[in-house]
């Protein structure tokens, strides 16, 4: 996973080439002038395997990742808290429509010293029979080197010949186990690849040459299946940064190899991902930065013949847990990226520790997410500007708009239930503004309980429904509190309304807390709601990075549009906390 990206890009090196097989076969014609008709055979093979590691990749769309398990750092696969895997997992997720599986693999617990750098047998066992039943639903899949890319190979610039001894030695037994297994099975070289020492790029990326290259030869020269088995290589740190893309560029052509497929990670825009700096929407900016990279990895391996898998995407957010990022706006992105994606002819493959779909309930834990996601894989859905309409319950009701963002369907309707509410009178369509009356939000209210009061859906000629809810609010009241820089909450009484974002300044207008070059906190890190608790959480990272002694002025966005200000000061390991 990725922080904030280098977006300066690079003159491609591949610029005005054509992929290895069009040159293979360009040059093939060129010497069947001369009369060499094996080099014309030759040329002709070269063409049909790139083409065949397109329609490979493209057959391993949609995939999915079986992470936190095999790639655990601990003991064994259950000490990242997930159960051990079942062979009734693996057929429910098929079940789900996923037709290739990463399974992500952590070699360093389980590896002897030097010089054999012996696999554990037993572990490589278990990986064996994992892959085995994946194979055996029907599933396309890839196994790697996994988190050994942070944990010791990283120190390769200080340790060249003891990384790389380790590293080969890991592919020639792995290589070797599974040499005749079925061309479903893909070998990936090392997940998102790094290296410690500060950020010379020139040196990095030499590194990297040297594992994917070394990664390939020896599968390469293992014979059986290996001799054509799709290979994936990661760019540096799996960005799609255009340095990145074309430092990976190089070391595909070099190799010449039409059974090869390029691998990034995508996370989102970080400011939405993580929501920070007040990036809570899927905006043009965050729109713009996914377009960008699929982009520029289509145009890098794609449209020259090199497939391009997606191995790893979704939210930075949801490594916390998946309300970092609000409902509506993660719903956005989702339809979105399924669908940039699918214009790009990028396969996809959803990053899951276990947050998404249940390890022993077979469920998903978000069944609306779930549900945008696969609708994703085939076509677009409509969706709107908010999937949350306020209305404050000490004014009276007004009709609410919406902006719908149809994305190519038409708008057939808005449901309540089973229930069509009826146009003209319940609302009114004029071109993308949706207007829900007065009249219809009042009946569906009813006695206008503070929060969720209705739940309607915008339907669409095509995709799944736009969920709306229809919420009664006032403003939040914050009242004074005291606690410690380890334990401190606002009581809060949030009248229906949803916490958004926070502000937190001192009193002369510089940002407070942590990432300081922004007033806007980061959502789950320096704050957090309780709705349950009626409280509003101020984190031990937030206060670690402010001034003692100083007052530090906290403005709390909603996503009614309420603005609440409060202040807190702390001493020593003490706060105060006072509203405004």
């Amino acid at each position: 996973m990725s922080g904030l990206r280098d977006r300066t890009g690079k003159t491609r090196r591949w610029a005005g080439l054509l992929t290895s097989g069009v040159v293979t076969l360009l040059a093939g014609l060129s010497v069947l002038a001369a009369g060499s008709p094996e080099a014309v055979a030759d040329a002709g093979h070269h063409k049909r395997a790139s083409s065949a590691a397109m329609s490979q990749v493209a057959a391993m769309q949609p995939g999915w990742n079986l992470g936190n398990s095999l790639d655990a750092t601990g003991s064994d696969e259950t000490s990242w808290g997930n159960p051990r895997i079942t062979e009734a997992l693996l057929d429910n997720v098929r079940a789900q429509g996923f037709k290739s599986i990463r399974i992500p693999v952590t070699w360093g617990r389980h590896q002897g010293p030097a010089p054999d750098h012996a696999l554990d047998a037993e572990y490589l066992d278990r990986v064996e029979e994992v892959v085995d039943w994946a194979l055996a639903d029907g599933f396309h899949v890839m196994i790697n080197i996994h988190h050994d890319s942070w944990q010791w190979i990283a120190d390769m610039p200080s340790d060249r010949a003891g990384v790389l001894a380790r590293y080969n030695a890991i592919w020639e037994q792995l290589a070797d186990t599974f040499r005749d297994h079925p061309s479903r099975l893909v070998f990936e070289s090392v997940n998102e690849p790094q290296f410690n020492g500060g950020l010379d790029d020139a040196r990095n990326a030499a590194l990297l040459d040297e594992l994917n290259t070394s990664f390939h030869r020896i599968v390469r020269q293992s014979g059986g299946g290996n001799t054509d088995r799709l290979l994936v290589l990661p760019t540096l740190h799996t960005s799609a940064d255009q340095a990145r893309v074309d430092e990976l560029a190089d070391t595909i052509d070099a190799l010449g190899d039409p059974r090869v497929a390029a691998t990034v990670h995508y996370y989102g825009y970080w400011p939405f991902s993580v929501n920070v700096a007040g990036g809570t929407r899927f905006d043009a900016t965050a729109q713009k930065d996914l377009t960008d990279a699929f982009d520029r990895v289509h145009d890098t391996f794609v449209a020259r013949g090199v497939p391009v898998i997606l191995g790893e995407y979704g939210l930075l957010g949801f490594d916390r847990h998946t309300g970092t990022v609000q409902q509506g706006e993660k719903l956005k992105f989702f339809e979105f990226l399924g669908y940039h994606a699918r214009t790009r002819n990028i396969t996809t493959m959803l990053w899951d520790n276990g947050q998404h779909f249940q390890r022993t309930g077979f469920r998903w834990n978000d069944p609306e997410l779930f549900a945008q996601i696969r609708s994703s894989w085939t076509t677009r859905s409509g969706t709107a500007s908010s999937d949350q309409v306020f209305s404050a319950r000490s004014e009276a009701v007004t009709g609410k708009t919406l902006t719908l963002n149809l994305n190519g369907t038409s708008f057939t309707g808005l449901r309540h239930g089973s229930t069509d509410l009826v146009r003209g009178r319940d609302y009114t369509v004029q071109g993308d503004r949706l207007t829900i009356t007065a009249a219809a939000i009042t009946r569906l209210s009813g006695s206008r309980a503070y929060g969720t009061n209705a739940v309607l859906h915008a339907r669409f000629s095509r995709g799944v429904p736009w969920r709306i809810d229809l919420i009664t609010h006032d403003t939040p009241v914050l009242r004074d509190a005291t606690g410690t820089t380890g334990s401190f909450a606002v009581p809060t009484d949030f009248r229906g309304d949803r916490l958004a974002t926070m502000e937190a300044k001192y009193a002369d207008g510089t940002n407070a807390g942590p990432h300081d070059w922004t007033s806007y906190k980061e959502f789950d890190r320096a704050f957090a709601p309780d709705y349950a608790g009626g409280a509003t959480v101020l984190t031990s990272d937030f206060f670690a990075e402010v001034r003692d002694g100083a007052r530090v002025t906290l403005t709390f966005h909603y996503w009614s549009g309420a603005k609440v200000t409060y202040h807190v000061t702390k001493s020593g390991t003490s706060v105060t906390g006072t509203a405004a």
